[in-house]
């Protein structure tokens, strides 16, 4: 029997009130799913709501000549995995070895105050199993809780940084700065230079920076759970 991955992905489609159109973000979906695939791994995914996930439209414009995305609209196994989420009633955490949080803005919204969601996230941490995020993916990891302490206490993290939302000038779209966040929960935050690929393994705890870190962050699981 193959290995399950689960994939955790927002249901929000707009930045708060701004009325600013968001969702999870094509590469850092696209890429790790791709790998993770070829690498024999299978996926379920659950969001907030079920039902279809939003893609962030700009991402979609941003990477429309990418050959992994096109690749990703074109395959009938990723477009079932992001147009029917479960909810987390519906799926068992024991049957995971790892979650992976996608970015895109949406989880700043929605993932990010979802204690339900964080639960299985802890369950299959304890489990043994692997969590990874990247982007704005580590804002799903603020209600993590472990032994009820935050899950990034103590442990190096990364994520999209302050700079980097400065330079897309969407601070004040947010409803908090993540790498703010993620230290003030105690996580020993570093971040690379704007838009570089960098991934930060402690233990069973994997987060990436950015979009271009999404490829990484599965090999980086891929070599953890094999």
């Amino acid at each position: 029997m193959a290995k399950k991955i689960l994939i955790i992905l927002t249901s929000t489609d707009k930045m708060g009130d701004t009325g600013k159109p968001t969702g999870w973000y094509l590469p850092e979906l696209a890429h790790p799913y791709k790998v993770l695939v070829e690498a024999g791994f299978e996926m379920d995914s659950i969001s907030p709501k079920g039902g279809k996930s939003p893609v962030d439209p700009g991402s979609v414009e941003a990477y429309k000549d990418d050959p992994v995305c096109q690749w990703f609209h074109k395959d009938d196994k990723a477009q079932a995995l992001v147009n029917s989420t479960k909810t987390a009633g519906q799926i068992n955490p024991s049957d995971y070895v790892a979650v992976l949080y996608p970015g895109g803005h949406g989880p700043m919204f929605d993932l990010a105050n979802d204690a339900t969601i964080a639960e299985i996230t802890s369950k299959v941490f304890n489990n043994g199993g692997v969590v990874a995020a990247v982007c704005h993916g580590p804002a799903g990891l603020v209600p993590v809780k472990i032994n009820g302490e935050p899950i990034v206490k103590g442990r190096k993290v990364t994520a999209f940084s302050n700079a980097e939302e400065d330079a897309m000038q969407l601070s004040s779209a947010m409803p908090f700065m993540l790498e703010t966040k993620l230290k003030e929960q105690g996580g020993q935050f570093a971040a690379a230079a704007l838009w570089q690929n960098h991934v930060v393994v402690d233990g069973k705890l994997i987060t990436g920076q950015n979009p271009n870190s999404a490829h990484a962050i599965a090999e980086a699981m891929i070599a953890l759970l094999n």
